[in-house]
């Protein structure tokens, strides 16, 4: 005949199961959150509001907001989940805290020289290392031809004058909405290798900035990495939302995250007028 358990043991066992189904339930879905917030039509509604464009027209918010869907490199279903909810308020925590997990070359990011030169990776050129006054100033933004990847030929026929420092360039990819698609997508515009020397070599760039997850195309993708690497003078930004935002000069502010002996990092950027 099997001993009946103790009151004080039951009692304990009872617990621990519900502190496992508790932990397993906030970590395996997070809350759903809105993404088509307007104003509020009335002060008793809670509707949050979220924006691509501020002060009227003045400053253009061109970071990707992350969803499980955003394209992630070389698969055909996108980032997938990556933030948890392990203590909620729900739940009987005293606060919100959520845990979030993702490559740091997600999304709007920012690549150091470290990205795909091993001896710098050794010596430290991390995202923390990375300039701020060059990810921070006027910069122009200007149209690609749709037609070709950014060649040396390219390069030279957008005739971008001396003394600009930083560029971002639109291309085929925001038309095909390639950042919104959740299959990585391998035939997106990029430098060619001898684009990115001729940038290199005839330009006073040192932002290049592009509308999907690499700036180098992909027939191309170390040996024009390597191009502009190689002086450890050029920031890469990636992914970058340029939709609906008119050419011309602004200034550019990118801000990566401090993350130390990292190669990449999420980052906000924003053009203002």
């Amino acid at each position: 005949m099997t001993k009946t358990m103790s009151s004080p043991l039951l009692l304990l066992l009872l617990l621990f199961t519900a502190i496992t189904f508790v932990a397993a339930t906030s970590m395996s879905a997070y809350p759903s959150v809105p993404t088509d917030c307007t104003v509020s039509p009335a002060d008793n509604e809670l509707v949050p509001v979220r924006r691509e464009v501020y002060g009227g027209g003045r400053i253009f918010d061109i970071s990707h907001r992350y969803t499980a869907d955003m394209p992630s490199f070389w698969s055909t279903d996108g980032v997938g989940q990556f933030l948890w909810l392990p203590a909620s308020m729900k739940n009987g925590s005293l606060a919100n805290n959520s845990v979030m997990k993702m490559q740091t070359h997600t999304g709007t990011h920012v690549d150091a020289p470290g990205h795909m030169i091993d001896r710098y990776f050794d010596a430290g050129f991390d995202v923390d290392t990375l300039d701020l006054e060059v990810l921070n100033g006027q910069g122009l933004l200007v149209d690609v031809p749709r037609d070709s990847n950014i060649t040396a030929e390219v390069m030279e026929s957008l005739k971008i004058p001396k003394g600009v420092r930083r560029v971002l360039f639109r291309t085929l990819n925001t038309d095909r909405g390639l950042m919104y698609k959740r299959e990585y997508d391998t035939s997106y515009v990029g430098f060619t290798k001898d684009g990115a020397r001729w940038l290199v070599k005839n330009t006073d760039i040192k932002l290049v900035g592009l509308d999907f997850l690499s700036v180098a195309c992909d027939d191309d993708l170390l040996s024009a990495h390597l191009e502009f690497f190689e002086s450890r003078e050029i920031i890469l930004v990636e992914g970058l939302k340029l939709d609906d935002v008119p050419v011309g000069i602004y200034n550019v502010h990118c801000l990566p995250l401090r993350l130390l002996g990292a190669e990449g990092s999420p980052i906000r950027c924003i053009l203002i007028k």
